[in-house]
């Protein structure tokens, strides 16, 4: 798949996307990604059309070839606090704002975003799968939160989240009815374990 290296043939802009709004447990991860006009990389995809090793390996090459790069961590006590859609704005905000160059215009993974101070944006269903900025902030979110999400497996490891991320897999939600929640799960969020009597 051939993605655009642009929105629009001149200024600068940044994809952003996130990664992790659906899962039962840790942060919700979004990533900021600025790369020089007209840039290409062959293997560069939506996270979720890659392999595992592939997305590492592109994070290394992401963070030495854009122009700029930011990722922005929202845990599961804000999640919790402000609700899922305003932690994912915020984690966006934080990765916004990391970017050493200030952006033009921002290039937006689906379809809603809060307005970053007064740059221009552009909200883009699918556009992880068509824009070589979002894909890039994709395998950027992706890579961090699983990493992060393997740091947690070891203090908890009964849940599985080195291998779930934290996502309401059979195995996860049977170790919920098992040992409960525990403080990096997402309290609000409707957790559903399955009854291992059933």
């Amino acid at each position: 798949m051939s993605l655009k290296p642009n929105f629009s043939p001149s200024g600068i802009e940044a994809g952003v996307d996130e990664a992790g709004r659906g899962c039962y447990a840790g942060p919700v991860v979004a990533a900021a990604v600025i790369f020089r006009r007209g840039y290409y990389h062959p293997l560069l995809n939506d996270s979720k059309q890659l392999k595992e090793s592939q997305r590492n390996l592109l994070r290394d090459v992401i963070e030495k070839e854009a122009l700029g790069y930011g990722v922005g961590f929202v845990d599961n006590l804000e999640i919790d606090k402000v609700n899922i859609l305003q932690a994912t704005y915020q984690a966006m905000h934080k990765a916004i704002n990391q970017l050493k160059i200030t952006p033009d215009k921002l290039l937006i993974d689906g379809n809603r975003f809060k307005s970053y101070e007064k740059i221009p944006h552009h909200c883009i269903i699918k556009g992880d799968t068509h824009f070589i900025s979002i894909a890039a902030a994709s395998i950027l979110a992706k890579t961090y939160r699983d990493a992060y999400m393997q740091d947690l497996h070891k203090e908890f490891p009964c849940y599985g989240w080195n291998v779930n991320k934290g996502y309401g897999t059979a195995k996860h939600r049977r170790a919920i009815e098992l040992y409960g929640l525990c403080s990096y799960h997402r309290k609000s969020f409707r957790i559903n374990p399955i009854i291992l009597n059933q």
